[in-house]
C-alpha cells in the first residue's frame, strides 16, 4: 500500500513528519511517499536508517502556510506538497493522502482536486473520543470542517459516521445520537430541532438527543454535530484531559505518600494516559471527498504522524469511501423507489 505524506505540513515538520514517516514504513511494511522539497527531506532523511524501506520523495517546492487563508493558498499555490500529494491520488498514483498541516488548506485542496464523494453536500471531519470502558470509543463529527450547517448536513454526517463506525470499530449497527443541551424532546437550538426528524428516518439506529455529559459513559456509538460545537467540545475535553493528567502529576509532587500510590497504579495510570492521547489516533479521517485523505494535529510529533499514516491505511483497507458511495446509491435507490421522501431528506440525498 502507498500513502503519501505532507512532509512539510505541520508545527515540527520535517523531523516530526520524516521521523514519523520512517517508522510508519517498518513497522507497518507500507511504502510512504514524502512530498515536499527534495533538499530539505533529503536532509532528514540522512539521520534515520532506511534500509529496506520505501519511502520516495515527491518534489513541491511550495507550502501552504498556516496563517494563509486555506481556499486561496490552494488555488494559488499548484506546486505545494497538499495539492501534489492530492492529485497524486486523484491520479492512482496512491493509495491515500495524510498531513498534519493547515486543517483548513487540506480541506480546500481536498475539494479542489478530489472533489466530493457525488451525493455529498459537505465532507466532514470525525475523530475517535475515548468512552468508558477498556478500548472503547465513539465517533465525533463533525469536528471543525462545517461551522454552519443545515440539517441536510448533518443527515449525512450521521450516515457516513455510521458506515466508518461499521468498517473500522467493527459494530454491526452503530447508534447514532445528536449532540444537544438535553435529552427530552424539544430540546436543542433550530438546527437540531429540524434536523431531528431526518435522522429518525435515516438507514440507521438512531438513538435520540445526547447531552455532553453522556459523550464520555458511551451511550453512543456515532455522536454528530455541527463543525463548530463539535470543535468545542472536542478542544474542551482535550483541555479537561490535559487539566487531569497535570493535577495528578502536581498532586504527586507535593505529597510523598502520592508518589508510593502512583507507583503501585502506574500501570493504571499510563493506560488511562494512553487512551486520552490524541497522538494514539494520530489523525482524523475527512469523510465525503473522492479519496483517503487523512488530516492531525498540528503538533504532531513523529509517534502521531506513525499513526496518522496507520489511520490512512486502515481507512484504505476497510474500503471506507467506496461504502459510503454504496450506502448513498442504495438511499438514492430507494427514495426513487418509494417516490415520497420528504423535502429535507430529498435535499440530503440530492447529487450535487
Amino acid at each position: 500500500m502507498r500513502i503519501v505524506l505532507d512532509a512539510m505540513g505541520g508545527d515540527h515538520a520535517p523531523q516530526a513528519t520524516v521521523h514519523g514517516a520512517v517508522w510508519a514504513a517498518r513497522d507497518f511494511g507500507l511504502e510512504v511517499q514524502l512530498v515536499g522539497q527534495p533538499d530539505v527531506i533529503a536532509r532528514e532523511l540522512d539521520r534515520h536508517d532506511r534500509r529496506g524501506l520505501s519511502l520516495p520523495i515527491i518534489p513541491a517546492e511550495q507550502v501552504i502556510r498556516m496563517d494563509e487563508r486555506p481556499a486561496a493558498a490552494a488555488r494559488a499555490r499548484a506546486n505545494s506538497s497538499m495539492a501534489v500529494g492530492m492529485q497524486m491520488l486523484r491520479r492512482g498514483e496512491t493509495d491515500a493522502f495524510v498531513t498534519v498541516g493547515h486543517t483548513g488548506g487540506g480541506l480546500a485542496a481536498a475539494l479542489l482536486y478530489l472533489g466530493r464523494i457525488p451525493g455529498i453536500k459537505r465532507p466532514a471531519v470525525g475523530t475517535l473520543y475515548p468512552t468508558l470502558g477498556a478500548n472503547r470509543y465513539c465517533y465525533v463529527i463533525d469536528i471543525g470542517a462545517n461551522a454552519d450547517c443545515r440539517p441536510e448536513y448533518l443527515y449525512q454526517f450521521a450516515l457516513m459516521g455510521s458506515i466508518y463506525v461499521q468498517r473500522m470499530m467493527g459494530i454491526e449497527q452503530p447508534r447514532v445520537g445528536i449532540l444537544t443541551n438535553g435529552e427530552e424532546e424539544g430540546k436543542g437550538n433550530r438546527l437540531v430541532l429540524d434536523t431531528l426528524p431526518l435522522l429518525k428516518r435515516g438507514p440507521f439506529h438512531f438513538i435520540g438527543s445526547v447531552e455532553g455529559k453522556d459523550v464520555p459513559a458511551g451511550i453512543a456509538d456515532v455522536v454528530v454535530t455541527d463543525g463548530f460545537s463539535g470543535n468545542v467540545f472536542i478542544k474542551t475535553s482535550e483541555g479537561v484531559a490535559r487539566l487531569l493528567i497535570d493535577s495528578i502529576k502536581e498532586g504527586m509532587r507535593r505529597y510523598p505518600l502520592a508518589r508510593l500510590g502512583a507507583l503501585l497504579m502506574k500501570p493504571a495510570l499510563e493506560a488511562a494516559a494512553r487512551k486520552l492521547d490524541y497522538r494514539e489516533f494520530g489523525g482524523a479521517a475527512l469523510l465525503g471527498v473522492d479519496g483517503v485523505v487523512v488530516i492531525g494535529h498540528g503538533r504532531s510529533d513523529a509517534y502521531a504522524v506513525r499513526n496518522a499514516i496507520r489511520r490512512a491505511a486502515q481507512t484504505v483497507e476497510y474500503d471506507v469511501v467506496g461504502a459510503i458511495k454504496r450506502g448513498l446509491g442504495t438511499i438514492q435507490h430507494e427514495q426513487r423507489t418509494v417516490g415520497h421522501e420528504s423535502n429535507y431528506q430529498s435535499e440530503a440525498i440530492a447529487t450535487t
